[in-house]
């Protein structure tokens, strides 16, 4: 078996488009397992720079099968327009599917969407407005439309009518703005005819390429403590996109899959709502945001940024049984004289080691924090461990005792070859 799972390791942001792009040139397939077009992965290579957000990262590689999991819920319009602008740098997608059994975004979902929000007052949970929420919500209530049921136009009508019986009454009461039935259906019918040659019973395309022993990358979006079981509730998304969570959403059984990969940034960001122990308000947090161009991939917003908190890291290695660590963007902190680590929590007159089910409680911690040096020296050029500053070595070396995994895989800078492989990375697939 040769099955790698790829997820992120904070709340999102963390680099994992550029992880998945660098495994991708050495998998036969890359399967897309969770969320929607909320998430977004920034790629860079020789075809210039792409900021991908349904399509898998794998793309850019003719040779690699790419699907779009069962797990994911696919605004067909959104992901339309982002094969255009593939398609304009060159790319085919010969090699893309869609599982027919992936939820679809109906216009009704982005409309739910924004009342829902609006309606939480003080307490917005920071929803990208994509409509994924609603659509993982009718997907519980089986009132969804699947991909595949875009191919079927007898069944999909009535489907349609039922949704829409249900969604509008909502919207109505809402004071939204109610769909109707006709322009609704010939949009999906519009989709289905575009997308057919792409929309494919993916389970035997999976489980014959692991039969055959192929490599294969399970390609997360959002991160683990984004988890809406497992994540600060409720400031969470709507998925699992966790490594349980990447065997559901790709169809592979856990027994299926070789090694796990946790990306984390050497330091911590968040978009929207939440609690987050580490952020930093001052000087700091400004030059990290400012070094680290941290802004949303899909929404443009600034993210918030803070310290490496190393009790959510280690919780997020015990859940997802991570075997390795890729740390990205090691090269924003190159400016700083001095760096903190969290290890531990101050939660009134407690000092705990793991992170509360609480949001209430969470926001309430204290972070305990261990100082190092640090190196004031770019890391740009290294390619080795050996090539890093001393300091720079000495806090990854510190981030791996605490968290409990080694780093195997750093990157410096945003372009592919950026990157320090401590050891070979077709090792992940053994």
């Amino acid at each position: 078996m040769s099955v790698v799972a790829v997820i992120g390791g904070q709340w999102g942001d963390e680099g994992k488009g550029r992880v998945v792009d660098l495994l991708a040139q050495q998998s036969h397939m890359v399967i897309r397992y969770s969320g929607g077009n909320n998430a977004g992965h920034t790629v860079i290579n020789d075809r210039g720079t792409f900021k991908l957000h349904l399509v898998p990262a794998g793309i850019f590689n003719s040779e690699t099968v790419n699907i779009i999991g069962t797990g994911v819920v696919v605004d067909p319009a959104a992901l339309l327009e982002e094969m255009e602008t593939l398609a304009a740098a060159g790319v085919t997608f010969d090699n893309l599917f869609i599982s027919d059994r992936a939820h679809v975004i109906m216009p009704y979902h982005l409309e739910q969407d924004r009342i829902q929000e609006s309606q939480r007052g003080d307490g917005r949970i920071g929803t990208t407005g994509r409509g994924v929420g609603p659509a993982y919500s009718d997907k519980m209530e089986r009132i969804g439309i699947r991909m595949g049921d875009l191919l079927h136009e007898e069944t999909l009508l009535p489907r349609v009518r039922r949704a829409l019986d249900v969604k509008n009454k909502l919207l109505e009461l809402y004071g939204g703005q109610p769909q109707s039935l006709e322009p609704t259906y010939a949009k999906l019918r519009e989709y289905g005819q575009a997308l057919k040659a792409r929309i494919a019973t993916t389970h035997p395309l999976v489980q014959q390429a692991i039969g055959r022993g192929d490599r294969i990358l399970l390609e997360g979006a959002q991160a683990s403590l984004l988890d809406v079981d497992w994540g600060t509730y409720p400031y969470v998304t709507s998925s699992a996109p966790g490594a349980a969570g990447a065997c559901q959403g790709a169809g592979i059984g856990p027994r299926q899959v070789s090694s796990v990969l946790g990306v984390f940034k050497a330091y911590s960001t968040r978009v929207g709502g939440g609690p987050f122990p580490t952020e930093l308000l001052d000087e700091t947090g400004t030059e990290l945001r400012e070094r680290g161009h941290e802004y949303g991939t899909t929404t443009g917003r600034p993210r918030r940024c803070g310290w490496f908190d190393a009790v959510a890291a280690r919780y997020v290695v015990e859940l997802n049984g991570i075997d390795h660590l890729a740390i990205t963007k090691l090269d924003v902190l190159d400016t700083l004289p001095t760096l903190q680590i969290c290890t531990g929590y101050q939660l009134g007159d407690q000092t705990i080691n793991y992170m509360p089910s609480s949001d209430v409680e969470l926001s309430q911690v204290k972070p305990i924090y261990e100082e190092l040096p640090g190196w004031q020296t770019s890391t740009d050029d290294a390619r080795s461990f050996d090539e890093l500053p001393p300091n720079a070595q000495r806090y990854l070396l510190r981030l791996e005792e605490l968290t409990g995994a080694p780093a195997t895989l750093i990157s410096v800078g945003p372009a592919r070859d950026a990157s320090i492989e401590r050891v070979p990375t077709y090792s992940f697939f053994a």
